[in-house]
């Protein structure tokens, strides 16, 4: 933990907590589910093995998240929030509804990351308008390198979704084929589906139901409802 500020202040002594580099990141994948390191690291991508470990022990030592084995992998551990951690869950949805309403949002956009948004784009689909049959949606970043170009959404009858960055061995039913900023500025309720198809920075190819109801089903940000103030 980072030195304190020798305050009893409550928000001071929070601050001690929560405020170090990537605290509420972190915090907003575990406030989002997420509760095995690799799952975690994934909603991190851009923080190291190491400082993931710290601060989950940092959080650990702070009442905030408790560390459970899993039965019948010893070396195999979840992550799950306590009370405390739980109270916070309020915390980090106010931050994230103050960023979606006063962050400009060129700002936002200039931080561009295909894995953490399909990450987050799996974990939020709608499946509810999706046949009661495996589909499977490929996104092509034509404006990225061949190593990013390429993700795979697999929605099964189940409402299971897995995401793959290499190929699944599927027939594929849709096609979407974009630019990263269009994706992500759906993703953030900055604009559509349509939008961008008329942008034509979007286009869909293959199953036609799939296709028109992709705003429906693509589950966007939990803070896209939030309209910008800026």
């Amino acid at each position: 933990m980072q030195a304190g500020y020798k305050q009893f202040c409550p928000v001071a002594m929070a601050a001690e907590v929560l405020c170090t580099r990537w605290t509420v990141v972190l915090l907003r994948e575990l406030v989002a589910g997420s509760t095995r390191f690799n799952d975690l690291r994934r909603g991190v991508p851009r923080m190291s093995s190491a400082l993931l470990s710290q601060r989950l022990k940092d959080l650990e030592a702070a009442g905030i998240v408790e560390r459970r084995r899993i039965e019948g992998k010893q070396k195999t551990h979840e992550y799950h929030l306590t009370d405390a951690g739980k109270d916070l869950r309020s915390v980090v949805e106010t931050i994230g509804i103050w960023g979606q309403r006063w962050v400009d949002s060129d700002l936002s956009l200039d931080n561009l990351d295909p894995s953490l948004l399909m990450w987050d784009m799996r974990r939020n689909l709608n499946t509810s308008p999706l046949p009661k049959k495996r589909s499977v949606i490929e996104f092509l970043y034509s404006d990225l390198p061949s190593s990013k170009k390429r993700w795979w959404l697999i929605v099964e009858p189940t409402g299971t979704v897995d995401l793959c960055s290499v190929d699944p061995g599927f027939d594929v039913d849709l096609i979407v084929e974009t630019k990263l900023r269009a994706m992500t500025s759906i993703w953030m309720g900055l604009s559509t589906v349509k939008s961008e198809q008329n942008n034509k920075t979007l286009t869909l190819d293959g199953d036609r139901k799939l296709a028109s109801q992709m705003q429906k089903w693509l589950g966007l940000s939990p803070f896209a409802v939030e309209q910008k103030r800026v």
